[in-house]
């Protein structure tokens, strides 16, 4: 490397060019992550705009051909020309950096778009950008090639391979059609440049969805439709809400509520110095006072995980920053004094609350609103301001305190609810540290407080060691001579466990079965819960191939998802499938009988139709097993806990918050939907697929 350095060795990038050189600093990432953030620039583009009042409908059509078109029914870009560059509004937009109406010119009072990159960076890193506005009674058109002005020679299809002629002494927009008067909106589409992108980077729709039924959450009125035109037959989803971020807390909610929604709103006022553009094109520093808008939607709920979405003029924020601190700010000291006012009656001693007791089961939305703010970067992800962590923190304990300070029988009911949920949170918290410190793990052997009906086994390797679950006491005795005792063990529980979607954390810890299992386990439950102290590699529900055994199944996959979730999301939870029928081929002459078995109907109508092909008989009534216990020890080993020949069934977890739903139709306190789901799926149902 040469030593000498001076200013020739400096590389000064214009424009758009510097865009297309350095495209992590703007998106993120060139891969299917920084492929979405170039959709959500202008999609975000649109909603700001019915932001500020401007068009109730936003389209985001995914083509066939890979491009993204998003259409608003907004004021349009600006079509007449901007007096300091000489050209026309849609082209500063879509080819100047940091420009557009977001630099305090008055057309948004608080938007997500601030820095005035976003369009034109999904331009530089297009291979084509088409934009068509309708305004002032025409419909104006302009293309664009990796970000310059220009024209395509396709004959009526879009095509980005198409020839492309730049314009040479000026641009032109043109009009290429007519609207009827007041008719306004813009349609932007464009197809991602594979020179900037990786090769596997693709529209993501599961993502595209959730982002557009999150804002249609947050813009309440709005609707959003998204339309997947990239399969056999289009998707069209549309997404319309009016009751806003309290049914967005609804949505996100998987347990059982402690709370009602509450929503707490509020704002203040802060001042801050910012360069601001004067008349004569200089920049001058101005202290301007702005104000931040909060609104908060909450509810604790009966389990133990924490959701938090917070959004700054409703762009997401999923890593923070001063709105969020200050929530949990205000919540902590609002519910230290609360649990310190009551500290006799909630029996708390001298411990203190920490962050993790109070937000155990919250399920919050946080939306600030905020001319201007400062994010942490492009992308938006972390909010700077710092004035808005005091205003927060203060919204929360003035809303909250009223809340707790109401005399009303159902917020007096609730409050206390409240209270008593996070004490019990916290001295969990304290007894699984003091246990974890004074307590070392023990083996089977070692312990004396492992559940009296266990028959464990004789490893010590986790890796190797397997836990099944057993379905009655008759099933106990046939699996323990059937089983491997150097490497499986035995639990059995009595029938129907408890139900611990509908129970409380304290009923299920003072249920027989559940305790047994969790002790069993060794591993705690909820939030103590340690992976890495499972005594077991696998854990085995064994129930009856009947209608009885898929409720107990269900019943123990609730528990596990509920109090032992870790556990399912490792693959460590299997279901075992024991056999529904047992052939018995009857071989001529001394030639010893063959025995088939099979695990559901169709298998059996199969078996049986190509014995009868063959010409060989089999031994009638064929056994249809109802139970374990209805195995010898022989059949059992062999068919279900043989490691060589039994069949197993993983229990995935691919959607916690999707499981979490059906779980709670299916075993939750609200029984309308329930019914609703049955009442529904009735005339799906065969009456053969009822063991009766």
């Amino acid at each position: 490397m040469s030593s000498d350095y001076s200013a020739r060795h400096l590389s000064v990038l214009e424009g758009l060019e510097a865009v297309r050189k350095r495209p992590g600093m703007y998106i993120g990432s060139t891969d299917s992550r920084g492929l979405m953030h170039c959709l959500w620039e202008i999609i975000d583009n649109a909603v700001d705009e019915a932001l500020a009042g401007h068009g109730r409908e936003i389209e985001v059509v995914l083509h066939a051909d890979q491009s993204v078109e998003v259409r608003d029914q907004a004021r349009g870009i600006p079509v007449d020309v901007e007096p300091k560059t000489g050209l026309t509004g849609v082209e500063v937009v879509f080819t100047k950096l940091h420009a557009g109406g977001k630099f305090g010119s008055g057309s948004y009072a608080a938007s997500g778009g601030l820095h005035g990159v976003g369009a034109s960076v999904v331009n530089a890193l297009s291979s084509r950008l088409d934009v068509e506005v309708d305004r002032d009674g025409k419909t104006w058109a302009m293309s664009f090639h990796r970000g310059e002005p220009g024209r395509f020679a396709d004959a009526g299809t879009p095509d980005p391979e198409a020839p492309f002629t730049p314009f040479e002494q000026s641009s032109s927009l043109d009009a290429v059609g007519k609207v009827k008067k007041g008719v306004t909106g813009t349609r932007v589409r464009y197809w991602a440049d594979p020179q900037i992108f990786t090769k596997g980077a693709s529209f993501q729709i599961e993502e595209l969805l959730g982002r557009a039924r999150q804002t249609a959450f947050l813009v309440p009125g709005l609707g959003l439709t998204v339309i997947d035109e990239r399969g056999e037959a289009p998707e069209t989803h549309r997404f319309h809400f009016e009751g806003g971020i309290s049914e967005f807390v609804e949505h996100l909610a998987t347990d059982g509520p402690v709370t009602e929604i509450w929503r707490l709103t509020g704002e203040g006022r802060f001042t801050e110095t910012v360069p601001v553009l004067s008349e004569g094109g200089a920049m001058i520093p101005t202290e301007v006072e702005r104000t931040c808008e909060v609104d908060v939607a909450l509810r604790w709920g009966t389990g133990y995980d924490t959701v938090i979405r917070s959004f700054v003029n409703i762009i997401a924020t999923p890593k923070g920053g001063t709105h969020l601190a200050g929530f949990e700010q205000g919540l902590l000291k609002l519910l230290r004094s609360q649990v310190e006012q009551n500290a006799r009656r909630l029996k708390v001693g001298n411990d203190k609350l920490e962050k993790d007791d109070i937000l155990a089961g919250l399920t919050a939305v946080l939306t600030v609103r905020l001319p201007e703010p400062q994010f942490e970067g492009q992308t938006k992800e972390i909010l700077g301001t710092p004035a808005v962590r005091a205003i927060v923190s203060s919204v929360i304990t003035k809303q909250l305190g009223e809340r707790f300070a109401s005399t009303k029988r159902d917020d007096k009911a609730q409050t206390s609810l409240v209270l008593e949920k996070i004490v019990s949170e916290m001295k969990a918290r304290i007894s699984a540290r003091t246990h974890k410190e004074t307590q070392r793990r023990k083996n089977a052997l070692e312990s004396s407080s492992l559940p009296a009906k266990l028959a464990d086994c004789r490893s010590s390797d986790v890796a190797q060691s397997e836990l099944f679950i057993v379905e009655g006491d008759s099933a106990l005795g046939t699996a323990k001579l059937a089983r491997d005792s150097e490497h499986q063990a035995l639990l059995p529980i009595r029938g129907k466990i408890l139900n611990v979607q509908k129970a409380s954390v304290a009923d299920m810890l003072g249920n027989a079965e559940c305790a047994a299992i969790i002790q069993t386990i060794g591993a705690g439950s909820g939030r103590t819960f340690d992976l890495s102290a499972a005594r077991y590699g696998k854990v085995i529900i064994m129930s009856d191939a009947d209608v009885d055994g898929a409720h107990i199944r269900t019943l123990l996959l609730t528990l596990f998802f509920r109090y032992m979730r870790p556990m399912i999301e490792e693959g460590r939870v299997f279901a075992a499938v024991p056999p529904l029928h047992r052939i018995v081929v009857q071989n001529p002459g001394s030639k010893p009988n063959e025995t088939i078995y099979t695990y559901s109907e169709a298998e059996l109508n199969g078996v049986l139709s190509t014995l009868k092909r063959q010409n060989k008989k089999y031994q009638d009534p064929i056994q249809r097993y109802k139970g374990l216990g209805e195995m010898d020890a022989e059949q059992l080993a062999s068919t279900t806990m043989d490691r060589q020949h039994r069949t197993l069934r993983r229990v995935n977890l691919a959607d916690a918050e999707n499981a979490g739903r059906v779980f709670e139709l299916l075993m939750g306190n609200e029984v309308a939907p329930r019914k609703e789901f049955i009442v529904d799926s009735a005339t799906g149902l065969s009456r053969e697929r009822i063991d009766a």
